[in-house]
């Protein structure tokens, strides 16, 4: 995974966390009136010392009890209104900032949508799913409480060292003494506090990805008895993290011990010296309370500096994760706002043609199409290599070749889940590069060799692959020609809830459902990468009867390992180096190319891998 730790040191936390304005303009208002509140209520918080010095000068020094109650009712009402301020900030600022948050992680989700099928190559799905979780809920955290209080406690200590100085200014200056240090000690932690904030975090995404691909292999794992090997993984990754953790609470108390003792002891010193004032009579009494009573009343604003700045710079952090993230350019054209992936698979296949292709079309042509991954070094070869195709209207190709020659890579290009390097790939004469996204995916429908398959019922799976309005007659008729009626057997039919990547079914039952997803919205162009791999024989030979009705009506590309798959083939090319080194039928191949006989023998199948 990509990794920005090394800028972490560089950045401003302040310029980075001034790019979540977007999502707080919204609300705005309401964030200026919560934070407008809070610094009435600390004020009103600082108005009690001065009722205090009103209270020991006048109505304890002259013996008045009704003096003392009038001051205890004021002190009591000063008390209620400070407690009710608070409490209408944090009303005001709740349903807002659920609302940013929840906005920020739909983008979030959106975005990932759009990304390339090369960035989430690169990145671990537990990197993205702690950003979208633990990060936003740190921002959350800090929209709700450091960004208003860093303001709130400013305004509060400068209002309370006005009255401090105005009550006497000597005083004032040796509470003032420690500010100097304080402020010194908070520059020096914020740097080292993002740094650690940061490796934090990521070691939080790469704990998530241990867990998540422990729990998706689950049966890998106890099939090799590996469940001591990946506990030790996670023990050490769980270490390493407590450790980061441990880093981060040493800083904080150091921070905090520097920022807790030096005014305490500044505190203690202007009490002395106060005391002293009182005993010669250059001070009342009353005075000296007020001004302790304030220096007190700064203590949480004070002391909370630490706690305020480490909330903010994991923050930024938190921001930063985000928005690397977000700045990651994502495919030229936007799905439907506010549609996920089912919705957004479904309204595609609802563009397509259920008719046959039209004789004066050009099929699917392939150009001197070459393709090399986005993260491989230049100086290496491509993995496509100038290839040459043409697959005519209505014709079924099967493209073989040995294992690490390209299939997958080449079939991925024709719905652009990877961008070609060079060259050109037409369908029905149009360039797919000039094609919106959403209208090339409309054309052509996929099926992949590893079956993927939804937390949904077995319908909605299916259905993914079809118009929005397609119902019980498409779907029955996709599952037949996937031999896929046992869907109908299980407990709750085709409304049956399939569970987390399918694994309730077998590898031969998502195989199906997942031809079948392909083939229900009569795609113009179908792509199969081995189809069938995952098929007993007699499935195999029921499959493909059905399935040459389906491909006599499109225009195919299918990825084969096994004779049987290549003979619902009308044509075959051989990949071989990265170019198409062959083409022809199977017999004549057989005959004529002695790579492709051996391929077809037995002794080449395998499983294609082509990175």
């Amino acid at each position: 995974m990509p990794t920005t730790r090394a800028t972490t040191k560089d950045r401003s936390a302040v310029r980075t966390l001034l790019r979540l304005w977007p999502y707080v303009r919204p609300v705005r208002a309401r964030l200026m009136t919560a934070a407008f509140v809070a610094v009435v209520a600390s004020c009103v918080g600082l108005v009690i010392p001065l009722v205090l010095k009103w209270m020991v000068d006048g109505p304890v020094a002259d013996r008045d009890p009704a003096g003392v109650w009038l001051g205890a009712l004021y002190l009591l009402l000063l008390g209620i209104a400070e407690a009710l301020l608070f409490g209408l900030r944090r009303w005001l600022v709740a349903r807002p900032l659920s609302g940013v948050e929840a906005g920020m992680r739909a983008d979030l989700y959106r975005h990932l949508q759009r990304l390339p099928v090369a960035f989430h190559d690169r990145w671990a799905s537990g990197q993205l799913l702690s950003r979208g979780t633990t990060d936003l809920m740190l921002l959350r955290q800090f929209l709700a409480f450091p960004l208003t209080f860093l303001l709130v406690n400013a305004v509060t200590i400068l209002v309370g060292v006005i009255i401090m100085l105005a009550q006497d200014w000597t005083l004032g200056l040796v509470i003032l003494g420690p500010a100097i240090p304080v402020i010194v000690t908070c520059v020096v932690f914020e740097k080292r506090y993002a740094l650690v904030a940061r490796r934090a975090q990521d070691q939080v995404g790469d704990l998530t990805t241990v867990v998540e691909e422990s729990v998706l292999g689950i049966r890998i794992i106890k099939g090799f008895g590996r469940h001591r090997t990946q506990a030790l993984v996670f023990r050490e990754l769980s270490r390493k993290l407590r450790g980061t953790e441990l880093h981060k609470a040493r800083l904080l108390a150091t921070i905090w011990g520097v920022i807790v003792t030096l005014p305490e002891l500044a505190i203690g010193a202007a009490l002395v010296l106060g005391t002293m004032q009182v005993a010669d009579g250059n001070l009342s009494a009353g005075t000296l309370v007020a001004f302790l009573s304030t220096a007190l009343a700064l203590r949480w604003p004070v002391d909370s500096i630490g706690f305020l700045l480490a909330m903010s710079q994991e923050a930024a952090t938190a921001t930063e994760r985000y928005f690397e993230v977000m700045d990651e350019t994502p495919e030229q054209e936007a799905p439907q706002r506010g549609a996920g992936p089912h919705r957004i698979a479904a309204s595609a296949r609802g563009a397509t043609s259920p008719h046959r292709a039209a004789p004066d079309n050009d099929g699917m042509h392939f150009t001197s199409v070459s393709f090399r991954y986005p993260d491989a070094s230049p100086d290496s070869p491509p993995i496509l290599d100038r290839v040459d195709l043409h697959i005519r209207p209505g014709e079924s190709m099967a493209l073989v070749g040995a294992t690490g020659s390209g299939k997958t890579t080449l079939t991925a290009l024709v719905p652009r889940l990877h961008e070609l390097t060079s060259g050109r790939i037409t369908l029905d004469g149009k360039d797919i590069t000039e094609m919106p996204r959403e209208s090339l995916r409309a054309l052509v429908a996929v099926a992949f060799e590893e079956p993927t398959l939804f937390s949904a019922s077995v319908g909605e799976n299916v259905l993914m692959g079809a118009d929005e309005h397609a119902g019980d007659a498409e779907l029955n008729r996709a599952l037949s020609v996937a031999q896929a009626e046992f869907a109908h057997a299980l407990p709750q039919g085709t409304g049956t809830q399939v569970g987390e990547q399918g694994l309730s079914l077998s590898g031969g039952q998502r195989q199906r459902l997942a031809l079948a997803r392909a083939v229900v919205g009569r795609p113009r162009f179908l792509v199969l990468d081995d189809p069938l791999s995952a098929l007993d024989v007699h499935t195999e030979a029921a499959v493909e009867a059905a399935l040459r009705e389906v491909l006599a009506e499109t225009t195919a590309l299918i990825v084969a390992h096994r004779p049987s798959t290549v003979l619902l083939a009308d044509r075959v090319a051989l990949l071989s180096g990265g170019r198409i080194t062959a083409v022809g039928t199977h017999h004549e191949l057989l005959r004529t190319n002695a790579e492709y006989a051996h391929l077809m023998s037995g002794t080449g199948e395998a499983e294609d891998d082509d990175r």
